[in-house]
């Protein structure tokens, strides 16, 4: 917890802090990889730093974990952090990491703000920052114990492809088999990240989710961009095109803190597009249970052609008694057609709902549930992009 006095600068400097955080960070950014361009390689999302989604990430992360802070004094907010420690766990972010953060933050902080940048101001930030570090660094250690790995720098080993299968005309799901000894095994609704190198010889590395698994084999979905689609996707777009059975991908061990959970309450599962993939994976767990809670599957996509995964997502949602679904197509061939529309849709009582696609997306679907009586709480987010900062609930 923050000390009296630190707290109490915080509260009265959190506007203007808050206020400048985008230009605290950008000038972070631009100074620590200007001095360190081997951060790119392998760890930062370039197509993030060049839309700046990144920045705004970072901003978001330090002003929320600073209002929590002030709103819980006595309450350490590992909710918040759970998101970002599984993360970095997935990256393999070691602690030294965060002693390179913290000159480059406080160096932009300082020269942002000027003269505003008083000792005790920046004591006072000093502290929030080392508070989320630490707890950072535990939760992350924590999580590599779990994965039976010392640091992160044994987060990554060589898996290879063994099978690849298409999904639709811009997704593959590629079939994965450990190059040597037994790999951690998932819980349902982790993905993994896999480092590639691109054509310039930078390593870039993405978040899948693992859309099936056995005893050794795991398997990841792989959307392509089309054209016109924006300049991010270079890593999935390298993949779809190059990746066939016999190649070695560098893939790390699993991570993520939207699984699938225990208890018989109902589930609603929601997505668009590629974000079809989390809701494989707990379907597939519920599967292997033999679960029998109610569960409701709402998909949309643009036209049955796109939609990955569809004919196992019916054969899954067939196998549990208790499960339904519903499609929306945006050129018809659903049960609806246009965009996903909860208006008539009976959600559950007592539902516990994940929600995977495009953030919009999400934000619309969270909307319509809030409105019908599903809790906040309730209500859980699967993002792989730069808003992994924000709170479930």
């Amino acid at each position: 917890m923050l000390s009296p006095e630190s707290a109490a600068t915080v509260r009265s400097t959190l506007p203007v802090v808050a206020e400048h955080l985008d230009t605290v960070t950008a000038r972070f950014y631009d100074t620590m990889l200007g001095e360190h361009p081997e951060l790119l390689d392998g760890l930062f999302n370039r197509g993030n730093q060049a839309s700046g989604e990144q920045r705004a990430a970072l901003a978001g992360a330090v002003a929320a974990f600073a209002s929590a802070l002030l709103a819980h004094p006595d309450e350490r907010p590992d909710a918040l952090l759970s998101r970002i420690a599984h993360k970095h766990v997935s990256l393999g972010v070691t602690e030294d990491r965060y002693t390179v953060v913290h000159k480059y933050l406080f160096g932009a902080l300082a020269h942002v703000l000027a003269d505003a940048a008083t000792p005790a101001v920046v004591a006072a930030w000093d502290e929030v920052y080392w508070l989320m570090a630490g707890a950072l660094i535990a939760l992350e250690a924590r999580l590599y114990a779990e994965a039976g790995l010392a640091t992160g720098r044994d987060a990554w080993r060589p898996w290879t492809v063994t099978e690849r299968r298409e999904q639709t005309p811009d997704t593959v799901s590629l079939t994965l088999e450990p190059d040597g000894g037994a790999a951690p095994a998932p819980r349902p609704g982790q993905y993994v990240s896999v480092r590639v190198r691109m054509p310039d010889g930078v390593r870039q590395a993405r978040q899948y989710t693992l859309t099936g698994w056995d005893g050794t084999s795991r398997r990841i979905t792989v959307k392509r961009l089309r054209a016109g689609e924006g300049p991010a996707g270079e890593v999935s777009t390298l993949l779809h095109g190059t990746a066939r059975p016999g190649s070695t991908l560098m893939v790390s061990a699993p991570a993520g803190d939207v699984v699938l959970p225990g208890g018989d309450h109902p589930l609603l599962l929601a997505s668009a597009g590629i974000g079809c993939t989390p809701m494989v994976a707990l379907l597939r767990g519920l599967a292997e249970r033999g679960d029998t809670r109610p569960v409701l599957v709402l998909h949309a996509d643009r036209a049955p052609r796109d939609h990955a995964h569809r004919d196992e997502i019916a054969a899954l949602v067939g196998a549990l008694p208790g499960a339904r679904s519903l499609t929306w197509y945006e050129t018809g061939g659903g049960d609806r057609t246009g965009r996903m529309d909860l208006a008539g849709v009976d959600v559950p009582e007592g539902a516990e709902a994940f929600l995977c696609g495009p953030t919009p997306f999400m934000r619309g679907v969270r909307t319509r549930l809030l409105e019908a009586g599903v809790p906040a709480r309730r209500i859980r987010y699967e993002v792989f992009g730069p808003d992994l900062w924000r709170a479930a609930d």
